[in-house]
């Protein structure tokens, strides 16, 4: 396709390497309220997920979770990110060619605005999303449904079929198929054939960008 008008990013596992973490911290939490589960485990499970969502699975799966669950399962989150989570590889590299071409970009999440403020913040990538990001906290919608993408091409005022979307998990390339809009899916450590399934373009390095981009 020719040089899309406009951008938009996932967050977790795109634009930084958040999921170890955060999986690790919910298997230990999910397990201690009755639902034994593995990192890896949460990992294929819960990967793109909103913590809504997973709330009403894990309570599906046996988990016995305490009212305010989601606050305490952040808190938890939080305070293990701000150890330290690195960007992923490239991707400062790939924003300043955008910005050298002055070609718009966004995020869009499942996770929450604060969440967005820690992994962005500490990694120097938070400026660069200033007035750009679009959270299913903030909007009350999360992905598989299109509504979070459709709000970044209305903001942006960019027709589907001019935006490309760059997602690692099933739910946000799901999304992007229900909005009409092109994605690239990023599967750096599989084979990406679940990605594939929704219709994504699968790449595996980030560089790889500059020729999917046009850019």
């Amino acid at each position: 396709m020719a040089r899309p008008d406009l951008i938009i990013f996932d967050c977790d596992g795109v634009l930084v390497d958040t999921e170890p973490t955060s999986n690790a911290v919910l298997a230990e939490n999910l397990t201690r309220h009755g639902l034994s589960l593995s990192a890896e485990e949460c990992t294929a499970l819960f990967t793109g997920w909103s913590m809504v969502n997973v709330e009403k699975e894990a309570k599906k799966l046996g988990a016995s979770l305490p009212e305010g669950w989601i606050k305490e399962v952040y808190a938890e989150e939080f305070a293990a990110l701000k150890q330290g989570v690195p960007a992923m590889a490239g991707i400062h590299d790939i924003l300043d060619r955008l910005d050298a071409i002055r070609l718009p970009f966004c995020v869009a999440s499942n996770g929450s605005e604060e969440k967005m403020a820690i992994t962005l913040g500490q990694t120097g990538l938070l400026p660069r999303f200033e007035g750009a990001m679009f959270s299913a906290h903030t909007l009350k919608t999360s992905k598989p449904d299109p509504a979070l993408f459709q709000a970044a091409l209305a903001a942006f005022k960019v027709e589907p079929a001019r935006a490309v979307v760059i997602e690692d998990s099933v739910l946000g390339s799901t999304g992007a198929a229900r909005a009409d809009i092109p994605c690239y899916g990023f599967a750096p450590h599989h084979n990406g054939a679940d990605l594939a399934a929704t219709g994504a373009k699968v790449f595996k390095d980030m560089c790889e960008l500059v020729e999917l981009l046009k850019i």
